[in-house]
Formats: C-alpha cells, structure tokens, sequence
C-alpha cells in the first residue's frame, strides 16, 4: 500500500538507437582527415573541399590595425572612462533612469556593434 515507491527500471540507451550523432574513429586517416569511402564521416560531404586543403592562413591577409581599430579604441575610451565619469557627475536632481540606465547602456552597445564592424574584414 505505498503509493511513492516505484521500482527502478532499467535504462538501455546506446547511441544508434537515438537517431543522433554517432563519432565513429574508423571514418578517419591517420592524419585525422576524413577518409572518402566512408560517408559516415564527420565532414564525409566536405571531403576534398578547398578549404580543408588549402585553408586561408591569416598571416597572409593583409590585416594591420588601421583607422577601423582607431575607431575601436575611441569607443572603448568612451565605454570604460567617459561613461563611467558622466555616471558619477550626473547631477542627483536630474532623473537616475538616465543616469543609471541609460548612460552605461549605450556606451555597452556602441562598444559591441563597432567591436564586430571593426574585427569584421571584407
């Protein structure tokens, strides 16, 4: 007459019964790329792409810090020392949702969209 306990059933899970993602090692060379017979593999679609042979190293593109990371360290003075004075300078019989909300918001956001256009390359 207890109603709380159960009885432990077991658990069979095993990963192909779940329909998911299945690492299988064997899909692979010994230099770790994938091997084209088998189209199990975890980039078998992308076998013998150009960007697995011959990726695009970064020490070859053009990438110096020009008037974008300027504008990136102009931003970031703004967020981290202008606002952060106009926080403690905003005078207490001016509304504190401007002070306290917006003053520190909109340097955040600033910060974060030129952030991603600055590092963001053509």
């Amino acid at each position: 007459m207890s109603a709380f306990i159960t009885e432990a059933k077991p658990s069979t899970v095993t990963s192909s019964d779940d329909g998911g993602y299945v690492h299988d090692p064997s899909a692979f060379d010994g230099d770790g790329t994938a091997s084209a017979e088998n189209n199990a593999g975890d980039s078998a679609d992308e076998t013998g792409a150009d960007w697995t042979e011959n990726p695009r190293n970064p020490a070859a593109v053009d990438r110096e810090f020009d008037w974008r990371g300027w504008v990136l360290v102009g931003v970031i003075i703004i967020a981290f020392i202008v606002a952060p004075i106009s926080i403690l300078l905003w005078p207490p019989t001016l509304n504190y949702f401007v002070a306290l909300l917006i003053l520190p918001l909109f340097p955040a956001a600033l910060l974060a969209i030129t952030a991603v256009w600055a590092t963001t390359r053509p």
